[in-house]
């Protein structure tokens, strides 16, 4: 599959607890809240990654090399509408995914802003994700493991939508036409194509309608969100599942992301310090002891199914 754009590795959206002893907990009002940090931060947050997210698609559309995002936008400001398709898309994909978080936050009684969108650079997606802060610990590893899983399935299910309309407005050329940025190939990305497209002959490529583009984008991130590193998702939800082995997964995981590293996508080793930053290991819970039952054990199997279907080791391939 190939996009027309440089890749950037993304910054991921992350479920940020802050730290409270238990009578701040009792204390605590959500309508003590600035109003500011509560609703306009958010509100102004998620508006600006809408124009940039939509700048972004538009640019996408943009065939001279040499003309910059800014230029494009000053010298073509109507060809912005021509991002809604992507942006629509990508932004669906991400609200999902969010309000999966959120949504459980509150059936738990887990004190939790609303999510925190961050506007990126115009040259790729135009966002760099979005956070939730949980303003309270987590009591158990049921409370963690539903908050840290709802939300990759509640974006997957959109994104699986979004791919199979996209790759049905995609378009096959000859393998010699494809040009640009060569994106890596998930395996759910070649079943969804075989099916939709159909069989492709070796001189052939698609080439991604910008919806498809997002959804193959969002399917990257919530490969990205269930590595079962610190306080990703997949690190809430490892540690549900395993408690205090979940350190050493993600210990075993940073040599594998190094290889794949100088192997293919050099974004790797800056997934390895980020998560240097942010910890390998899951901060524990209050009653750890609390057991989460078949079917969150089950679904916890369908998390790791999603993620071995949405996984690309190299996702960017420069040709």
């Amino acid at each position: 599959m190939d996009r027309d754009d440089a890749g950037r590795p993304p910054v991921q959206d992350d479920l940020i607890p802050v730290e409270r002893d238990q009578e701040e907990d009792e204390e605590w009002e959500e309508d003590e809240r600035p109003r500011f940090s509560a609703f306009v931060l958010p509100a102004v947050l998620f508006t600006l990654t809408v124009f940039t997210v939509l700048w972004a698609g538009a640019y996408q559309t943009n065939t001279n090399p040499l003309v910059g995002p800014l230029d494009f936008l000053v010298d073509e400001p109507r060809s912005l509408w021509s991002g809604i398709p992507f942006a629509a898309t990508l932004l669906g994909i991400l609200v999902t995914h969010e309000l999966g978080h959120y949504v459980l936050s509150r059936l738990h009684g887990v004190p939790t802003s609303l999510p925190l969108f961050v506007p990126g650079l115009p040259h790729f997606v135009g966002t760099f994700g979005a956070i939730i802060r949980m303003r309270a610990p987590l009591t158990d590893r049921r409370a963690l493991f539903d908050i840290g899983v709802a939300g990759p399935l509640a974006g997957f299910v959109i994104a699986v939508i979004a791919l199979v309309v996209g790759l049905r407005l995609s378009t096959v050329v000859p393998i010699q036409g494809s040009y640009g940025m060569h994106l890596g190939e998930p395996l759910l990305l070649q079943f969804a194509s075989w099916i939709v497209i159909g069989p492709l002959s070796p001189n052939a490529d698609v080439i991604l309608h910008p919806i498809g583009f997002a959804a193959w984008f969002g399917l990257f991130i919530t490969s990205l969100n269930l590595l079962p590193i610190g306080q990703l998702d997949g690190g809430h939800v490892a540690y549900a599942l395993l408690g205090e082995r979940q350190r050493s997964v993600a210990v075993a995981l940073v040599p594998i992301l190094m290889l794949f590293g100088w192997l293919g996508w050099k974004g790797w080793f800056l997934w390895v310090g980020l998560a240097g930053l942010m910890g390998l290991a899951h901060p524990p819970v209050r009653n750890p002891g609390r057991d989460l039952g078949g079917w969150r054990l089950f679904i916890g199997w369908i998390a790791v199914l999603i993620f071995v279907l949405t996984f690309t080791w190299e996702p960017f391939i420069l040709r």
